[in-house]
């Protein structure tokens, strides 16, 4: 009898423990949310509504049998198909939230940043349109209800961040004199960049063109004021590329009045260490790149073989 009482509570502890670390009953992967100042019983309860568990009770129990005593964490958590109860318990205590991301490509406009943060899902509250130049493009996880606002003060304190210490690494001889320069400067590097390997060559052409009081001439210069950095989706009317306002760097030297886009690490990088290079213009090459001239005479030459291939293409 002895034996058999000893087989039987064997029996029933391996059940047990079947219970507790054995697959769940979720059939495919399950959000949670575990509100904030949830007890272990709402969280179990929040569980078992979502199908994660079979019962609210038996969690519990075993929970506090065979789990460790260690406090949950509220949030959002993606629990996969067949987790275990253990595991679960696990997950909630150590915080592991599901995550969600938000990305910011390099050169996006901060009317496009906007707009991004708007329609990401599950984050809350209103933000306005942050200031050109701001936003470090990037890939910014967030919470389920995390405010937009948190996740945009994240964004420019990164931007913030990189181009203080992008500055400090900055090469002697530089054409700009401080990282508010670098930052526009390196917002027309990034519109006007066909190809990652160009940027550093942009940025010397921009940077020879500022040390000779020369005007930059960068199209997207006069399209900023009018589309706010989206693009114009048409050829510009000639009126525009005279139009005379703080951005247009066909109408006045220097820089822009202030940056035109978010520029991104690399474009940043390029401007605080440019090429070295003699050139002064350039020109779109037929592949998504350009090719560059030290003086007006090679430039004109290469013009016309840029209006060589549009023909070709049927674009002129």
């Amino acid at each position: 009898m002895l034996l058999v009482a000893i087989l039987v509570l064997v029996a029933l502890g391996m059940g047990v423990l079947q219970l507790w670390g054995g697959a769940g009953p979720a059939r495919q992967n399950i959000s949670v949310l575990i509100p904030e100042g949830s007890s272990l019983s709402r969280a179990a309860t929040e569980l078992e509504k979502a199908g994660a568990i079979g019962s609210a009770r038996q969690f519990l129990i075993l929970a506090k049998v065979l789990g460790s005593g260690d406090p949950i964490k509220a949030g959002e958590y993606r629990v996969p198909a067949r987790l275990s109860q253990s595991d679960i318990l696990k997950m909630m205590q150590g915080g592991k939230t599901l995550q969600r991301f938000v990305t910011i490509p390099e050169g996006t406009p901060s009317i496009l940043v906007y707009e991004t943060l708007m329609k990401a899902p599950q984050l809350s509250g209103e933000i306005q349109v942050p200031a050109e130049g701001s936003v470090l493009p990037d890939s910014y996880a967030y919470n389920r209800g995390d405010t937009r606002q948190a996740v945009l003060d994240r964004m420019q304190k990164a931007m913030a961040t990189y181009l203080a210490k992008a500055w400090e690494a900055r090469k002697p001889g530089i054409a700009v004199s401080s990282p508010n320069e670098a930052l526009n400067l390196a917002a027309i590097v990034e519109k006007e960049t066909g190809k990652p390997e160009e940027r550093k060559t942009v940025a010397a052409v921009y940077s020879n063109r500022l040390r000779q009081n020369m005007p930059l001439q960068a199209d997207p210069t006069f399209i900023y004021p009018i589309t706010k950095g989206k693009p114009l989706g048409r050829r510009p009317l000639l009126s525009e590329v005279h139009a005379k306002n703080a951005y247009n760097t066909y109408e006045k030297t220097g820089l822009p009045i202030g940056p035109i886009t978010n520029p991104g690490r690399a474009s940043i990088d390029a401007v605080l260490d440019p090429a070295t290079s003699s050139a002064l213009y350039f020109v779109a090459d037929g592949t998504g790149g350009h090719v560059f001239a030290d003086t007006l005479e090679q430039h004109n030459a290469n013009v016309q073989k840029w209006y060589a291939i549009r023909r070709a293409r049927g674009e002129m």
